[in-house]
Order: structure tokens, then C-alpha cells, then sequence
């Protein structure tokens, strides 16, 4: 399908945004050691009126193109108004998060008895890697193919002790358009010398109205799973596994994440504990879909990782962002596939720590469509 003018118009806007920013708002100390290490980049991936744009500071999604119903095309992802706002970013829009996404109690964990000390960035606790985690680097670009099915491949070295974490860690995640409306995101990491915990995940939050169209209250989610991982203070998992059932975390069956969010203190930001059917031979499972009615879009997720934190925006605070939108609270959602959060200190959730000689992988399909009427 050949795309629309509006749409080159619009996505070389936000190229031409970006880029005209980017020499002048990377600023402060840390910034300017973290430009001397890189170049920055925007990449477009595109197939027909299907596209997204990438950045190599922070692995991270800049935009996510596509029709409605009626053929008009919307930007789905939240974003920043300029690369500047990602610099010190605690909101994570569209990042690559680790070296451990989601929060470690304590900022501390051991080893083989021995103790290391993360940096804390929430209150107490390390989340989403530290200060400078992994969307807060630049990253390399290692592959970048164009046609048909393009994609482009980012590679980052962690060094022994950053952020507190044992270990130097090589990374790569690909991203790729697979096909009519369907990508994919692939992570790897392998541990260099020592054991590590890692536990990458990434960050878009979407609103299938359009970026900066309203909250996504009404959109329908169901979530595959019959379990949660309850939390106590500070959004720590208790290490315990709840069923969903007969609980405002039930969405087995399609419901509005409005319907029942007044009974959640905060709004949802939780993990799923994923379900074990329609799993394939390389251990990929249906996550979540997620429809919204106005615009008639629909998308699946599919991954291979145990469990997915679902938040609901509850931190958005009607900052201006891309496009002169603004985002108010519940303005987008996360589907966040991971291993379940502080694992390094649950014996019973699945291990996420990872030794010299063996692979971390972490795949995920997002494919999108239009709903029928029936």
C-alpha cells in the first residue's frame, strides 16, 4: 500500500523536530559524557502505511504509524516533543529498559553471598536499571537492512559495576517489521566474566486512539492470565501469586481498564503472572490484546516471557509532548513482557540471574489490525 502524503508529512516532521533539537538540548554533565560516546540517530522502519521511528539513545520507539478504520493514520506511542526531554527521562516513554527492569528492594541483592548495591531511583529501591540505566546510554547500531522486511539491530556494551551491577554485559535488540502491520522486538544479553541478574523489557506506552487523544479508560484489554504478583509498600512483590479471579485485576475476558480502577489504589501496575496455553515450540504465548473502539484498531501481543506488568499511566501529568499533545493521567498503557519484578529475592519466581556461557532471550510480536463488525 503506497502511504499517504499526510503521513510522510507528519513523520518527517517529527524526524526534522527531533533532529533540529538534538545538538542543542542534550545537556548536563552526564549528558555531555554520554554524547561523547556516541552519535545520535533516528531510523525509520517502513512498510507501506505501516512505520516507526527509532533512536539509538535508549533503544528507544519514537513513534508507531498506522490507519484506522477509516484510513486516517495515527501516531499510537507516546513521546517527548524533542530528544532533549529524554535526557534525565523518568517517564521511560518508548525506552529499553535494564540492566533489571522493574524495581529491586533495597537496591541490593546478592551473589553467591556477595552482596552488591544498585543505584536507587525510587526512593528505596532500583528501578528500571538505575539513574542510568539502559535507556539513558547510547547504544550502537550494529545491522540496518532496508525492503521489504527492514529492520535494525542495536548493540551496547554494560561495563563491570555500572549502576551497581556485577558483570559486563553485551546487549543487542532488534527491532523488525515482519510484515502487513506486525513487528517484532528481539533482546539478547550475555553475561562477559561474572553472574548478573538481567531483565530487559520495553517501554512504549500505547493509546490506540492516537497520542494525546483522551485516557485509555474505554480502550478493551484482556490479559492472558489467571494470576498476579501482589505487591505491599512501594510496589514490591510480597512473593506471593494471587489468582485474578473475582479481583479488579480479572481482565480474562476484554474489559475497560476504567471499569473497575477506582478499587486500585494508584491505578494498575502490577505483574502477570501469564498463562500456560496457546504457547508455540519456541515458548511464545498470546500476552494481551488490546482494541479501541473509535478508531477500530486492534493489537496483539505475543512473548515468550513469563509474566507482563501492566500500568495504566498513572504518573502522566499533562506535561506537553510530541506534536504539541498533552498527556494527562491514564493517557497511555504498558504491556510490559518481563520476568517477575524483584525476583532476586524470590526463591520461587522463575531465576533471572545469568552466568558466563549462557543467553538471555527475550522476543515479542506486536501485530495490529481492524476490527470487524459482526
Amino acid at each position: 500500500m503506497a502511504m499517504s502524503r499526510s503521513a510522510t508529512a507528519e513523520t518527517t516532521t517529527l524526524l526534522m523536530c527531533l533532529m533540529a533539537v538534538a545538538a542543542v538540548s542534550l545537556g548536563g554533565a552526564e549528558a555531555r559524557k554520554q554524547q561523547g560516546k556516541g552519535t545520535l540517530g533516528f531510523y525509520e522502519l517502513r512498510r507501506g502505511e505501516f512505520s516507526m521511528v527509532v533512536t539509538n539513545w535508549g533503544a528507544t520507539i519514537l513513534s508507531v504509524r498506522l490507519p484506522d478504520k477509516t484510513g486516517h493514520i495515527d501516531d499510537v506511542v507516546l513521546g517527548y516533543k524533542n530528544i532533549g526531554a529524554y535526557v534525565n527521562d523518568t517517564t521511560y516513554f518508548g525506552a529499553l529498559v535494564g540492566r533489571v527492569a522493574n524495581r529491586i528492594a533495597g537496591g541490593r541483592f546478592t551473589i553467591k553471598n556477595r552482596p552488591y548495591h544498585t543505584y536507587k531511583n525510587d526512593g528505596n529501591n532500583t528501578l528500571h536499571g538505575g539513574h542510568r540505566g539502559f535507556s539513558q546510554v547510547f547504544w550502537s547500531v550494529r545491522e540496518r537492512v532496508t525492503g521489504e522486511f527492514p529492520y535494525i539491530t542495536f548493540s551496547y556494551r554494560s561495563y563491570d559495576g555500572e549502576q551497581g551491577f556485577p558483570g559486563a554485559l553485551d546487549v543487542l535488540v532488534t527491532y523488525k517489521i515482519d510484515g502487513d502491520y506486525s513487528y517484532s522486538v528481539t533482546m539478547y544479553a550475555r553475561p562477559v566474566d561474572k553472574p548478573t541478574p538481567v531483565n530487559l523489557a520495553q517501554h512504549s506506552y500505547w493509546n490506540l486512539r492516537g497520542h494525546g487523544r483522551g485516557t485509555i479508560l474505554d480502550h478493551s484489554v484482556q490479559i492472558f492470565a489467571s494470576a498476579v504478583t501482589p505487591v505491599g509498600a512501594h510496589l514490591i512483590p510480597t512473593g506471593a501469586v494471587t489468582p485474578v479471579a473475582g479481583t479488579p485485576f480479572d481482565f480474562r475476558t476484554p474489559a475497560a481498564p476504567g471499569a473497575h480502577i477506582a478499587e486500585v489504589e494508584g491505578g494498575y501496575d502490577i505483574n502477570y503472572v501469564l498463562d500456560g496455553a496457546e504457547v508455540d515450540g519456541q515458548g511464545v504465548r498470546k500476552v494481551a490484546v488490546v482494541s479501541e473502539a473509535t478508531s477500530g484498531r486492534v493489537m496483539e501481543l505475543w512473548a515468550d516471557q513469563p509474566g507482563v506488568q501492566f500500568y495504566t499511566g498513572n504518573f502522566l501529568k499533562g506535561d506537553e509532548s510530541k506534536g504539541g499533545a498533552v498527556y494527562v493521567k491514564h493517557g497511555g498503557l504498558c504491556l510490559e513482557t518481563q520476568d517477575y519484578p524483584d525476583a532476586v529475592h524470590n526463591a520461587k519466581f522463575p531465576t533471572e540471574i545469568y552466568r558466563k556461557g549462557q543467553v538471555y532471550k527475550h522476543y515479542m510480536l506486536y501485530k495490529f489490525s481492524l476490527a470487524t463488525n459482526k
